[in-house]
């Protein structure tokens, strides 16, 4: 089969949407948003107190905002670096699809899927990688796991604990950055790990390779990995734009319980009457304020038609209520708002959440609204959008350039090496504003980069996030994949931004409450909105001049 090829800085859990990825965050306060770190001493201590507690995804947060402020510091870097992978041993223990499909895997099977993973690396992956960094990634994260306690108990019996200190420096000290000088080394390495835990800790070989298999993917970039079942399952919806489900978007918080981050629009959950910035506090009678969001995840999942009893406590009015919400397939809008901002001079207004297969369709019909409307010029939004099909980001962008390379993406292999091109008919030509922010990546600065480019328009706002990489989903062994970063893009001037991102034409000073962008609801408020007001008043002294 072939791979799919997406442009995403970030997914989300589609089954019932769960923000929880490592990195940015749409739809949640970033980093960038929260106070600055002024003290390194003081980054470090606070960070390494949010590890000891376990709030590893406030470590991350924690992390990625002081790495800004102290670049140069490697303690904030490895702390950022070993929070993000204790993060993901977290997640794939909470994991019902890792647990029920992965970790019963003989392990015949586990080293197969293994060296299928690390073949598919070495061959397809935008940059070259050795072996021995490979299998040292996969002994940091066995080695880290070893302190996680959810690996722990599902692992290691009670009499072999004492041991396991002695046999993380062993494994330290004797593994870590072993060389791996032939074809047949990484497994050789791993054996021997296997029988080490084994002996020492009474570990059966499997889980001891599945580390291998995840971790040895931290040696990639940040938008490389492995996939559990169910991770690719949520994808999948998501480049679909359709799952079943109740509709909500949510974030674990420790002892006050499930966030609701966002209701999607026309869900269940919102005819249910949930409000994004409540907190599901119980589910069908299990109390979920001390549960991880992928434990929290498995009690909301189940078959459509299926219905979910849950509590739901409004720290607004400080009550609590009980709601049953059944789940259904959730179609989830990539074009929530369209509307008019200025009908005189026919200013119109569209917000992109997404590049999903449906986007192009739904851009025409919101394009052909608001032309009947009397639109006459554009100011298009995509910030917060964190990218999405590379397809479709070029099949929207081609409605707005009549000529010329849109993008180009370039890879180790001949066949990532492609160019795309506008096509005359169809073109929407009329004035057009962009809205992008820190946010707004990937797919959505290819959008920038071709305006940027080719004059098309102007961008306000804010420098965008600095994604510019092609990620390909693979399908490997056990229903599970491989998402693995496989090009570059470029834009038509053959310009690339990987990490510094694409800086606006006309800046906006970010502003001092984070808003929420993704999955907006239909309804929300452009008032005040600073880049708005900019873009309107760029069209119409455009219009005035014409």
């Amino acid at each position: 089969m072939l791979p799919k090829v997406l442009l995403r800085c970030v997914f989300r859990c589609l089954a019932v949407t769960c923000v929880t990825a490592v990195g940015f965050r749409p739809g949640y306060a970033s980093p960038a948003d929260s106070e600055t770190p002024v003290d390194l001493r003081q980054a470090v201590h606070s960070g390494v107190e949010l590890e000891r507690s376990h709030n590893w995804l406030d470590a991350i947060e924690h992390y990625e905002k002081s790495v800004k402020s102290f670049p140069d510091s490697r303690e904030l870097e490895y702390g950022l670096r070993r929070a993000k992978i204790h993060f993901g041993i977290e997640r794939r223990y909470s994991d019902t699809s890792f647990l029920k499909t992965m970790l019963v895997m003989s392990p015949r099977e586990a080293m197969s899927l293994f060296e299928e993973v690390s073949t598919k690396v070495q061959s397809s992956y935008v940059d070259s990688l050795s072996a021995t960094s490979y299998v040292a990634h996969g002994t940091e994260s066995l080695y880290l796991s070893l302190s996680e306690q959810r690996f722990l108990d599902r692992n290691v019996s009670a009499r072999y604990v004492p041991q396991v200190s002695r046999v993380r420096r062993q494994l330290r000290d004797e593994f870590w950055n072993r060389p791996i000088s032939h074809r047949d080394g990484s497994r050789d390495t791993i054996n021997q790990v296997c029988q080490l835990m084994q002996s020492q800790l009474g570990i059966s070989a499997t889980p001891v390779i599945l580390e291998y298999v995840f971790g040895g993917c931290n040696s990639l970039d940040d938008y490389s990995s492995c996939l559990t079942p169910g991770r690719l399952n949520d994808l999948y919806g998501n480049i679909e734009g359709q799952f079943v489900g109740l509709g909500i978007e949510m974030k674990s918080e420790a002892g006050k319980g499930l966030l609701l981050v966002n209701v999607i629009p026309d869900s269940p959950a919102a005819e249910a009457g949930l409000l994004a910035g409540e907190h599901i506090v119980k589910v069908d009678g299990t109390d979920c304020r001390q549960l991880t969001t992928e434990e929290a995840a498995g009690l909301l999942q189940g078959l459509e038609g299926s219905r979910a009893a849950l509590e739901i406590f409004n720290s607004m009015n400080n009550r609590t209520r009980k709601v049953t919400v059944g789940r259904r397939a959730v179609t989830v809008k990539s074009v929530p708002v369209i509307r008019m901002l200025d009908r005189e001079a026919g200013i119109g207004y569209v917000q992109l959440t997404s590049f999903q297969k449906t986007s192009a369709q739904e851009m025409d019909a919101a394009l052909t609204q608001l032309r009947q409307q009397g639109m006459r010029s554009l100011v298009w939004d995509v910030r917060g959008n964190p990218g999405g099909l590379l397809t479709t980001a070029v099949e929207i962008l081609d409605r707005f350039i009549g000529e010329g390379v849109l993008v180009s993406t370039r890879g180790r292999t001949s066949d990532q090496n492609f160019s795309y091109s506008a096509h005359r008919p169809g073109t929407w030509d009329m004035p057009l504003v962009l809205l992008v922010d820190g946010d707004s990546a990937s797919a959505s600065e290819i959008v920038a980069g071709a305006v940027r480019d080719h004059r098309r328009g102007t961008i306000v706002g804010r420098k965008s996030f600095g994604k510019w990489s092609v990620q390909s989903i693979f399908p490997i062994s056990g229903d599970s994949g491989l998402r693995l970063t496989t090009a570059k893009f470029y834009s038509p001037h053959g310009h690339t931004y990987g990490k510094i991102g694409i800086a606006p034409d006309v800046a906006v000073a970010a502003p001092k409450q984070h808003r929420t962008y993704f999955r907006a609801p239909t309804d929300v408020s452009l008032e005040g909105d600073a880049d708005v007001e900019q873009a309107l008043e760029v069209l119409r002294r455009q219009t005035a001049a014409r």
